[in-house]
């Protein structure tokens, strides 16, 4: 039996041909016959180091066989850890010594320019995405994704590659998701049996073997899985596809999906949450997040939009409290972002904090951030674990950061908000056909950490000339407070569809139970206009001309800073400090600025989140092409690390076996490849 939410269903019944006919289904194998695997060293050394086991103590396996301990010098999940702290414990690197970072080694991706690939457009060049991979460290090995989705296993104490294996993802052309293809990671599952590494690429979930780098044939047909297999509705494979890392609990890889915003017809992918058997592949349950007929939720999608509606999906990285087991799920909007009139009511469970039961995949309890989405303000990043004392009581909490620009708090086991959260009446919409939800969630505590709404005073100040030519340049469109609706006259909102926040989510410090998150400040142009009938079933779409309006020559129709990291004491609720993040030079050197004193620095618009290490520091690239590290507990920049190219990831850090720390980042992207910099103390610091 396959469990699928609630209610449990015959196997037979959920393994139905996942395609509308054969003719959007890729003709040909999806793995090439030999997989492209290259042993770097020999495989008695690759064992020992991909096990852990070259050091007594730093990798435990528990008699419960996948019940594994990581050290605390690793870092074995996307997160850090499994409920996503993105806290080092580390502290090698610190306050006093951080300036003496020094560059240690860099690793190219090679993943340049591929010309004439036969899907889905024949001659079509296909490049990489932005390079936003997490690494894995275990023992001394790290592993990664790289934007083509091929899956490296290195050296962690030099950067010497030891074996990648190709999944031929690029060769079915670029994804239409709007980012071409990128990657965030990988996830690891360790058994008595060994180490496999699980990658989720476009609709496949392949498992390998962490010893050689090779498809493990028992999981799964020849060691992957068709993810579309056990969806809703029958779908197109080449309109699916993966950016976050699939998660490990016990025995099970659970994975989500990701959806291009774009696609807009009748049984557009779905958003299906589904576990997999680490060993065999075998699905083991199914939560549908669009409730059909019978199911909770199902009368929040009004007129029968449930049987046609897709996306609703968990695209961001998920997290687990292994502990309780359960996993907690960042859900996405439904199709279309901006229009809702075909699909009326709340519509769970888009933009919703989903609490699952990690064994079963039935809901365990779910918080609505935002109902009836109009704004592409899905839940982007992953939800982080802490303790808190909140009034004298001790809560085991999650928090999840939001592109509304609020972080929204909450027991992890009840539900219930840790500060009370109001329903507030929200402007209505007078789109043909729509009906916006008459309130909104508005949390209480604490305060936000990105503007919100936006009025002619937001508009860019740095010379009377430039307030000008932004207002002229606004002019005709709607402001108004957050969550006034798209317009066909154009609706000015703050944050935009990037954020706030974004997929880089935040992180937190067990100790002092501060927590740290990347903002985004943008504005968008959200208007309507009838929508070709052709592509999409709605009626109304969004005009992408319109997101030129949110500039006058290249600068921002806002004042700075454009991107900022703030800390936030989630035991008190309130804002510790906040500090732009980043420069943007082609806005500190443009020519309508000549002469006028700007800030130190106007940050960065950017995804990409923090880390925290018990050495007092905060890591961050957000966007820009330096890593900086400020002071934790204040909020002084200490160092900035010049990096190849631009930071749109996510840094991590590890120990190696000889005690020496290294901070990493992947950077850069494109037509040029992307770049891995692991810095490490100089000379002056321990080895």
């Amino acid at each position: 039996m396959v469990r699928r939410g609630r209610t449990v269903v015959p196997a037979s019944t959920v393994a139905r041909a996942g395609m509308a006919g054969g003719a959007t289904r890729p003709a040909g194998p999806v793995t090439r016959p030999s997989a492209a695997v290259t042993t770097m060293v020999g495989l008695t050394v690759l064992a020992l180091a991909a096990c852990g086991d070259t050091q007594a103590g730093r990798t435990a396996l528990s008699d419960a066989g996948a019940r594994w301990t990581p050290a605390a010098d690793e870092w074995a999940h996307y997160g850090g850890d499994a409920g996503g702290s993105r806290y080092s414990a580390l502290d090698g690197v610190n306050r006093d010594n951080v300036t003496e970072l020094e560059v240690a080694w860099t690793w190219d991706t090679g993943d340049i320019p591929i010309s004439g690939p036969l899907r889905p457009i024949p001659g079509q060049e296909v490049r990489a995405g932005n390079f936003e991979v997490t690494p894995l460290v275990i023992g001394d090995t790290m592993f990664l994704s790289t934007p083509y989705n091929r899956v490296v296993a290195l050296d962690a104490v030099s950067g010497r590659e030891l074996w990648s294996y190709d999944p031929g993802t690029a060769e079915w052309g670029r994804p239409p998701n709007g980012t071409g293809l990128v990657h965030r990671g990988v996830a690891v599952w360790t058994g008595a049996e060994g180490r496999r590494i699980f990658l989720n690429t476009r609709w496949r979930l392949i498992a390998l073997d962490a010893v050689t780098g090779r498809p493990l044939p028992g999981f799964g047909h020849r060691g992957e899985v068709d993810l579309t297999e056990h969806l809703l509705w029958p779908t197109n494979r080449l309109h699916y596809t993966q950016t976050s890392p699939p998660v490990v609990y016990g025995d099970l890889v659970i994975v989500g999906n990701g959806v291009w915003d774009g696609f807009v017809y009748p049984q557009d992918p779905p958003g299906n949450i589904q576990a997999f058997d680490v060993r065999t592949g075998q699905l083991v349950w199914n939560f549908n997040p669009i409730p059909q007929e019978g199911e909770f939720g199902n009368e929040t999608w009004e007129d029968g939009s449930f049987r046609v509606k897709g996306h609703t999906n968990a695209w961001a990285p998920m997290t687990v409290d292994l502990e309780r087991g359960l996993l907690f799920a960042p859900m996405g909007t439904p199709s279309g972002d901006y229009y809702g009139g075909d699909r009326k009511g709340d519509n769970l469970f888009a933009e919703t904090l989903l609490a699952l039961d990690a064994r079963t995949g039935e809901r365990v309890w779910h918080f609505q951030t935002v109902h009836h989405g109009l704004w592409d303000y899905d839940l982007p990043g992953a939800p982080v674990l802490y303790t808190a004392t909140v009034d004298g009581r001790r809560i085991d909490a999650v928090a999840v950061a939001g592109k509304t620009g609020w972080v929204y708090a909450f027991d992890r086991v009840t539900g219930e908000p840790i500060w009370p959260i109001e329903e507030r009446p929200v402007p209505s919409s007078d789109a043909p056909g729509e009906r916006a939800s008459p309130t909104q969630p508005f949390p209480t505590s604490p305060p936000p950490f990105s503007r919100q709404g936006f009025t002619e005073d937001d508009l860019v100040s740095l010379t009377p000339e430039l307030n000008r030519r932004a207002r002229e340049v606004v002019r005709g469109l709607r402001f108004g407070p957050l969550f006034t609706p798209p317009s066909e006259d154009g609706t000015l909102a703050m944050p935009g569809i990037i954020g706030g926040g974004n997929w880089g989510g935040s992180a937190v410090d067990p100790v002092t139970g501060y927590l740290y998150v990347k903002a985004t400040e943008s504005p968008a142009v959200f208007k309507l206009v009838p929508a070709d009938t052709s592509r999409v079933v709605a009626e109304w779409d969004l005009d992408r001309e319109a997101r030129g309006r949110t500039r006058v020559d290249g600068i921002p129709i806002i004042d700075p800073p454009y991107g900022t990291v703030t800390a936030i004491d989630m035991n008190r609720g309130e804002i510790v400090w906040q500090q732009p993040v980043g420069d943007d030079a082609r806005v500190r050197n443009h020519p309508l600025l000549e002469g006028v004193e700007l800030p130190e620095r106007l940050g960065v618009a950017g995804a990409p989140g923090p880390i925290v290490t018990a050495g007092g520091l905060v890591f961050v690239a957000g966007g820009a092409d330096v890593l900086t590290a400020f002071d934790a507990a204040t909020g002084e920049r200490l160092w900035e690390g010049p990096l190849p190219g631009r930071g749109y990831a996510n840094p991590m850090t590890y120990a190696t076996a000889d005690g020496r720390q290294f901070v990493v980042i992947a950077t850069g992207g494109g037509a040029q490849g992307g770049t891995l910099v692991a810095f490490s103390l100089g000379s002056g610091g321990p080895s």
